[in-house]
């Protein structure tokens, strides 16, 4: 065989093989993006969810669509992400209790953290400190007070066993070495009854879903829970500034994929998802349910999720919090 025909194979082989390497690696997306939010419609979490699938729809160029596969504290829906294939179109989108679900579950079917491929942080809802009007305090430090001149007397409420409501009041009762008694409902129907019923004093919860009441003057709030105070209630200060600092608490929501996702579907997810939140009508959308835009790195999600893993775990584990 001649040395130009040898060449000439060679090449040919090259070409081949450049050419079936382009075919296995096919442009992404082109199919439907589901979206998966392991709770029921209606929440935070799932109205989040859909404000930021319709940006990605338009972002990436291809629908992107929410599933509501609720059950189990969210177990259900973020177990079937975690077995789905790593293609890029079964997602995740999770809120901060997805960090302490190996806390309270100890048979959890998945890892929060190896479980899944970290694509984005997406938002931030800090919570606001409700009390109901019966009650004789004006400020976070005067239910301090109260709460210790009445050891045993004051109940606090939440939507369940270690959920974020709880955790708070129980990190706040930690914090201000104060006695108050938690008493869970399941479902916020039920708690919002008889909060402004004035069986229960008082609670923590998102502040858009609050707001109406307290402009009402059905409900009185005594303090955000954020680091910054919120732009929904200028006015109020945060639990910092009254030197409640330990008591401080943040719910998140994130974007996460089935472990094993192609680093290239990560970017390209990632970077699609700050776009989304780098509009102005995001952020006033965002703003509206008390909410603010959290634009950042998969490593970013990995340390909101390993972080609030290890401080809200110490809790739970001290507290000896069990999931119901």
């Amino acid at each position: 065989m001649s040395r130009i025909r040898l060449t000439l194979l060679l090449l040919a082989s090259l070409f081949g093989l450049a050419g079936q390497a382009g075919a296995q690696a096919p442009a992404w997306p082109t199919q439907t993006i589901r979206l998966i939010v392991a709770f029921p419609p209606g929440g935070a979490t799932d109205v989040i969810a859909r404000l930021l699938a319709q940006g990605l729809s338009t972002e990436l160029g291809s629908n992107v669509l929410v599933d509501n596969r609720s059950g189990a504290s969210g177990i259900v829906g973020s177990d079937s992400v975690s077995k789905s294939a790593p293609d890029g179109y079964t997602l995740l989108f999770a809120p901060s209790s997805h960090a302490t679900l190996a806390e309270l579950y100890p048979n959890l079917p998945f890892d929060p953290v190896r479980g899944f491929t970290p694509i984005a942080t997406v938002a931030r809802t800090p919570y606001i400190f409700v009390v109901h009007p019966s009650m004789p305090v004006q400020t976070a430090q005067e239910f301090v007070a109260y709460a210790r001149a009445h050891p045993g007397e004051v109940a606090y409420a939440s939507t369940g066993m270690g959920t974020a409501q709880h955790l708070a009041g129980e990190i706040l009762r930690r914090a201000a070495s104060i006695d108050i008694l938690h008493v869970p409902y399941r479902g916020s129907g039920a708690v919002r009854a008889d909060l402004l019923a004035g069986r229960i004093q008082t609670m923590f919860d998102n502040t858009a879903v609050l707001l109406p009441y307290i402009r009402r003057g059905e409900l009185r709030a005594l303090a955000v829970t954020g680091p910054r105070r919120s732009p929904l209630v200028p006015e109020l200060p945060t639990l910092r500034e009254l030197d409640l600092q330990e008591a401080e608490i943040e719910g998140w929501f994130i974007l996460l994929g089935p472990p094993g996702m192609p680093e290239a579907i990560v970017q390209r997810l990632n970077a699609a998802v700050n776009a989304v939140l780098g509009a102005p009508s995001a952020a006033e959308r965002l703003a509206a349910l008390g909410a603010e835009p959290l634009p950042g790195s998969p490593r970013d999600v990995t340390t909101l999720v390993v972080g609030d893993r290890e401080r809200w775990g110490r809790v739970i584990r001290e507290g000896n919090i069990r999931a119901e």
